[in-house]
């Protein structure tokens, strides 16, 4: 097993177009968002394993060697199998909860003891670990907040107990995985937003362990080659919505409204495929014009939505905001409340910028500079890390 201290980072996830219309068969392009979640993994001699998660309040320490005696067969199962409901009533027990086990909290101390026992059984003895998870994301926001602590937790797990090599040479800021690596740490991160999620469609864990953007169409994920990173103001409205309810009012309005709403799907898949084409254009040489086509296409999609009556008053105001300063924003992902995404051309002027984020600000809503196109699941010195980042994680 590796001794030495492990550093990585995941990114979120935004759509860019395609929500809704997926769930019926069409193409929708996810790509990573440059807020990330960080993990700090230091092996130990001290028997005990300790999971702390400041974001949301949980800090958990467990005995290795009581570990060790639970019956972890119900695990046995190959490997990165799919966890059932009664493993996850096994793991609520081996995690000293009681009968209700389901609040956010909960789940993401059974999601890393699914992960611990799974990849730990294999070593001779399971490790003593501190884990250390901070994140930039919001959770609950629609952003992939689960996926990048499932894809962190697999990656330094595979790592530590050496089932996959550190991708970082001596000297070197950061590293990444080898293809084949990834697909493993996907697979094991896609167990783990099981656990939390039930029955994810894999998009959020895909995008935060590849990065950059993907293509995703009845089940099937690939990757878009090179995008270029887009800056975006991203902006959390914080009017909480049910992702669930807003699905199904939209199958309720197709079947409504069939001659209506089966167009207003195939146009947004066209805003898709017109937007994928043109990120493949802009990887070769970006310019301007390109700029003028996404914010169209951001504003075409945007009236779709709201014809899919997945609009809110709040995303109205967003809206009306950002195009008071020249700019053109969609919601992203179930709409309903929750965020939307700005896009900032790079002929802006920063005092322009500032002042958007102001007003979006004093509308009582949060708001984040950052990007897309990210890349995926990467390993780090800490010397590399961002001050704020370093500090979160111990004072490293």
């Amino acid at each position: 097993m590796l001794s030495e201290v492990l550093l990585v980072s995941a990114p979120g996830k935004v759509i860019l177009h395609g929500e809704h219309a997926v769930v019926h068969g069409k193409v929708a392009l996810a790509v990573a968002l440059n807020l990330r979640t960080f993990l700090r993994l230091q092996p130990h001699s001290n028997g005990k394993v300790c999971l702390n998660l400041p974001n949301i309040g949980v800090k958990q320490a467990w005995d290795v060697a009581r570990l060790q005696m639970q019956d972890t067969s119900f695990l046995e199962q190959g490997d990165a199998t799919v966890p059932t409901a009664e493993q996850v009533e096994r793991l609520k027990e081996v995690a000293g909860f009681p009968e209700d086990g389901t609040s956010p909290e909960r789940l993401a101390v059974l999601a890393f003891l699914h992960l611990y026992l799974s990849i730990g059984r294999k070593q001779r003895a399971l490790p003593s670990l501190d884990v250390m998870v901070w994140s930039q994301l919001p959770t609950g926001a629609g952003l992939g907040s689960s996926a990048a602590y499932c894809v962190c937790m697999a990656a330094a797990l595979l790592t530590v107990c050496e089932e996959i090599p550190n991708p970082q040479k001596d000297g070197e800021s950061a590293g990444r995985w080898t293809v084949e690596d990834l697909e493993l740490i996907n697979k094991w991160a896609f167990q783990g937003e099981r656990v939390i999620h039930g029955n994810p469609s894999g998009v959020d864990n895909a995008v935060s362990t590849w990065g950059g953007a993907l293509r995703f169409q009845q089940g099937k994920i690939s990757s878009l080659k090179r995008p270029p990173a887009l800056k975006i103001l991203l902006t959390n409205t914080k009017v909480p919505r049910s992702t669930k309810a807003l699905v199904a009012s939209v199958r309720s309005r197709l079947l409504k409204f069939p001659e209506i709403v089966t167009p207003l799907l195939a146009s947004i898949n066209a805003i898709s495929l017109e937007c994928e084409r043109l990120l493949g254009e802009m990887a070769a040489a970006p310019a301007l014009e390109h700029y003028l086509v996404l914010e169209e296409l951001i504003d075409m999609n945007q009236h779709h939505l709201n014809a899919l009556g997945v609009g809110h008053a709040s995303l109205d105001q967003l809206c009306q905001v950002t195009m008071a300063h020249g700019l053109h924003s969609k919601l992203t992902g179930a709409g309903g409340g929750g965020c939307g995404i700005t896009l900032l051309r790079p002929d802006l002027e920063q005092p322009e910028v500032e002042a958007t984020k102001q007003a979006l600000t004093d509308c009582g809503f949060d708001c984040w500079e950052t990007s897309i196109g990210a890349p995926g699941i990467s390993i780090h010195s800490a010397a590399s890390l961002d001050v704020p980042v370093r500090q979160a994680l111990v004072g490293l």
